[in-house]
């Protein structure tokens, strides 16, 4: 069976770029164990971080709780706040936003590096990138039900 052709092509939750080479870019790639109950829904992701001082790819894994609180978090930021994504388990990156538009992009990775690189998003950024997460909802919906804590079963609107 070849469920692969069916897989979404990679997406980006988080892209955040300007003309001088700063980036960040959080690349979901897919599902971290498709078809297992346990790790069907997390999905992977590629971290890439680069500016003058950093070039990194990094792995971050993002479970729906994830997306949930950074769905909340990006619809209450504003000038002097941050959103956070990751980091209860490993890499984690915060978006700390200046009064003056500037962002600093923090990525933590406790077993390999912390950066910071600063970035001036153009337009409305923020809207942007709840898109980007509504396409990767769309593209990798929730399928796992937690029947009790520990107790997993598919939903019953699963795809396949």
């Amino acid at each position: 069976m070849s469920s692969f052709m069916t897989e979404p092509a990679p997406m980006d939750l988080i892209h955040l770029a300007d003309p001088d080479g700063n980036r960040c870019i959080v690349r979901v790639t897919g599902r971290f164990q498709p078809g297992v109950l346990t790790g069907h829904d997390i999905l992977h992701a590629d971290v890439l971080a680069s500016a003058s001082f950093v070039d990194a790819r990094l792995d971050l894994y993002l479970f729906q709780h994830d997306l949930d609180s950074w769905e909340q978090e990006l619809s209450s930021l504003g000038p002097g706040q941050t959103a956070s994504i990751g980091g209860d388990r490993g890499l984690s990156l915060d978006i700390h936003v200046h009064e003056d538009g500037w962002l600093s992009i923090q990525v933590s990775d406790p077993d390999r590096l912390t950066a910071v690189l600063g970035t001036r998003p153009q337009g409305d950024w923020i809207a942007e990138h709840r898109g980007r997460l509504e396409q990767v909802r769309q593209s990798w919906p929730r399928e796992v039900i937690e029947t009790a804590p520990g107790t997993y079963e598919w939903s019953p609107n699963r795809k396949r």
